[in-house]
């Protein structure tokens, strides 16, 4: 029986941001991890969302699991590990944009294994969601989302993977093996298109969409920033517009769009209308600092699109 929408798995951190006030810089406490991030922005939507993951034994890792409680994510399966760390990272801001600094090596997320994956909590799920960044994180936690994809499909559970890269964790050569073989083995496919280029080699949208529904997917959601997403089925291709907002940190944009497009798209099955959702969310998630506080919930996205 299917008693979730959203389960998600990967490394949730601690996030500190910067933010400028009289003329010092100051790091504001948050909250972290492109899964999290989507697990809570799918619960803001309405969804049922559940988390797997493993945190420290550490003040870092309490909190979080305070925040999943407070968001009504459901933390049921997250494992503790005495001895390791929960993850950190910090965001600053210049001209160029913003700049990520991570302190996550042999942090408790990475230490994950096959044998860890709650496999009847997947099987419960309507939605499993991971990223690239889940596999990256060290070999051990890339076997154990390619368990968890085997264990969605063998139990009907869709498998929604962001291909998230970041190549301080691992080199491209290896990414693209890696990422290309998970899309392979999932229903909804979710790139950038800047990490999507590097990925495929390929340039134009339309071409990227196309490779990626060749693996064997059956929806691919490519955001594109201020030009939109362009969703593709095996039917249609459609580029939806994006909402133009005032951004100030656009940290937790794609994982507002991840969230908010599976807590859409799993109640009307309508991939196009959920990408404009999804784009709706995503834009005001930029108008606050910080990945998870500016997160939007269901009846703001609503009174936004209203409005617009």
């Amino acid at each position: 029986m299917k008693t979730l929408d959203v389960l998600a798995m990967g490394e949730p951190m601690m996030e500190f941001s910067q933010v400028e006030r009289q003329g010092e810089s100051l790091y504001l406490p948050g909250y972290g991890g492109d899964t999290s991030n989507a697990a809570i922005a799918a619960a803001r939507s309405g969804a049922k969302a559940a988390y797997f993951t493993a945190l420290g034994d550490d003040p870092f890792g309490r909190q979080i699991l305070a925040l999943w409680d407070r968001e009504g994510v459901d933390r049921s399966t997250v494992l503790t590990r005495q001895g390791a760390a929960t993850g950190i990272y910090f965001i600053s801001h210049d001209d160029a944009g913003h700049h990520f600094s991570y302190f996550r090596a042999g942090s408790a997320a990475s230490l994950v294994d096959a044998s860890a994956i709650p496999e009847a909590q997947i099987a419960s799920a309507r939605v499993l969601h991971v990223s690239a960044i889940s596999q990256a994180i060290s070999d051990s936690a890339c076997d154990a989302v390619f368990h968890a994809l085997r264990c969605a499909r063998e139990a009907g559970t869709t498998v929604c993977y962001d291909t998230n890269l970041r190549l301080r964790l691992w080199p491209l050569d290896r990414a693209r093996a890696v990422i290309h073989a998970a899309v392979a083995m999932s229903d909804i496919a979710r790139p950038g298109l800047d990490d999507a280029r590097k990925l495929t080699g390929l340039d134009a949208p339309e071409d990227i969409c196309a490779f990626y529904l060749s693996l064997g997917c059956r929806i691919v959601a490519l955001t594109m920033g201020v030009e939109g997403a362009m969703v593709a089925t095996p039917g249609e291709t459609r580029v939806i517009p994006c909402h133009m907002v005032e951004a100030v940190d656009a940290t937790g944009a794609g994982d507002a769009f991840d969230g908010a497009f599976l807590a859409e798209w799993l109640r009307g099955g309508d991939p196009f209308a959920a990408a404009n959702y999804a784009n709706a969310a995503a834009a005001l998630s930029t108008t606050g600092y910080g990945a998870v506080a500016p997160l939007p919930r269901r009846a703001d996205v609503e009174a936004f699109m209203a409005r617009t």
